[in-house]
């Protein structure tokens, strides 16, 4: 047999483990959110939304804050702040009724300080969480390291607040502390957003919804090929950005090919050079 055609071969496993995967993707999406998305979405209401000013002085004083309330929220969802904890100050705006000149009410905002407090000081209840990535990709975590080296991206562990990875044309940044599984998971996702997202290939970006679908379909399909314990993790996530079947269907294509190719690289002795495209 040449070194071609078993080359070919690879190619076409790859592609056939790349199709039946999307199958068992779509029929997840269709089958709509799981209970423990509903779960995580409805706890993540509960949090407010900051103005950049406050996330700022949420930062400076707490930087590893992942979500924060104040006193009274934290209660109601079965937490607690422990005692002696130190509050995180923001601005919040106190809105009342004033009399103006003619005796007609008027809206005044005045505003003070306020404390929040964010989960790591609490105790309680555990906040849900949407399904996770299990299993062991053992010697094909290092194979994919390597394969993102050989295409020129950096890796370093700068991630945003709350995020287990990012991409920034030509470096993927890692949250440090993700188990193997993960790990695994979310470099393939960024690496898919690497070779199809980056602003610099001359394109029009897909919208963002685009992009996380194709992203983590892509990390659906690799870590179900190396044999990871996927669940609905990957479904809920697309599901989460607002992504269903037809963008799945959508993007087919893209993502077959570049998930076919990244087992490929994963699979062989030196890296493959990847198909994008």
């Amino acid at each position: 047999m040449t070194t071609e055609s078993t080359a070919e071969r690879s190619i076409d496993k790859a592609k056939a483990i790349a199709e039946s995967a999307i199958k068992e993707l779509a029929a997840a999406l269709a089958a709509g959110k799981s209970e423990a998305l509903t779960r995580y979405l409805d706890t993540m209401a509960k949090f407010h939304r900051y103005s950049f000013g406050n996330v700022c002085l949420i930062l400076s004083q707490c930087p590893n804050a992942t979500h924060v309330a104040g006193f009274n929220t934290w209660r109601a969802m079965g937490r607690f702040v422990r005692k002696g904890e130190k509050g995180i100050i923001i601005i919040a705006p106190m809105v009342f009724a004033k009399k103006d000149a003619d005796g007609d009410d008027k809206k005044v905002v005045r505003f003070r300080g306020v404390y929040v407090f964010d989960a790591s000081q609490t105790d309680g209840d555990a906040l849900p969480e949407p399904e996770r990535v299990n299993g062991d990709p053992e010697h094909y975590l290092p194979a994919l390291r390597g394969l993102i080296a050989s295409k020129g991206i950096a890796l370093d562990s700068e991630v945003p607040s709350g995020c287990d990875g990012v991409s920034r044309g030509g470096t993927i940044g890692i949250r440090a502390g993700l188990n193997a599984a993960n790990e695994f998971s979310v470099l393939v996702h960024e690496l898919a957003h690497e070779l199809l997202h980056r602003r610099d290939k001359g394109e029009e970006r897909p919208s963002k919804l685009m992009r996380e679908t194709e992203a983590e379909s892509v990390a659906f399909v690799v870590s179900r090929a190396i044999g990871l314990e996927v669940g609905r993790a990957s479904s809920d996530y697309i599901l989460s950005y607002g992504g269903n079947v037809e963008a799945l269907s959508a993007s087919m294509d893209r993502i077959q090919k570049t998930a076919a190719e990244i087992i490929k690289g994963v699979e062989a002795d030196e890296p493959a050079e990847l198909i994008a495209a």
